[in-house]
């Protein structure tokens, strides 16, 4: 099995909130996250498609038609919005990276097996800091 990975990067602003928790539960879980005026971050997220590779290409998945996937489909969606107010995808939801990397998912997994013949999305890593990031295999 052969594991190709495509990382691209996007800004975005959002705050952790629970609408269903008053403004003190909120801060106290949430502390300066939950930040009425909201606060960014300079994401990045990295694609790991795996598979073998196709006998006439030599490619699990052709990388430039994955760059434009995933631009169209994500980037293009999320870079400079506020992921709790403009991002279609992520209506109504808690807008973690946890969530965020489950919907991105959810996005990705059918169009990339549209592309490769012989691939498949193994699994999305999503850096809200340098040092913190979410991981997600589709499980």
């Amino acid at each position: 099995m052969v594991y190709v990975s495509r990382k691209e990067h996007f800004n975005a602003a959002h705050k952790l909130y629970n609408p269903t928790w008053s403004k003190e539960k909120n801060i106290e879980v949430f502390g300066p996250c939950a930040n009425e005026n909201w606060h960014g971050h300079n994401f990045d997220l990295i694609v790991t498609v795996k598979g073998k590779p196709d006998p006439e290409t030599g490619f699990v998945i052709d990388l430039k038609k994955l760059s434009t996937l995933i631009r169209v489909e994500v980037i293009d969606k999320l870079d400079h919005k506020n992921l709790n107010l403009d991002v279609d995808f992520m209506k109504d939801k808690l807008a973690s990276c946890e969530i965020l990397v489950l919907e991105i998912w959810k996005i990705l997994a059918p169009k990339i097996a549209g592309i490769s013949k012989l691939g498949t999305l193994h699994s999305l890593r999503l850096y809200e800091t340098p040092r913190n990031y979410v991981e997600y295999y589709g499980e």
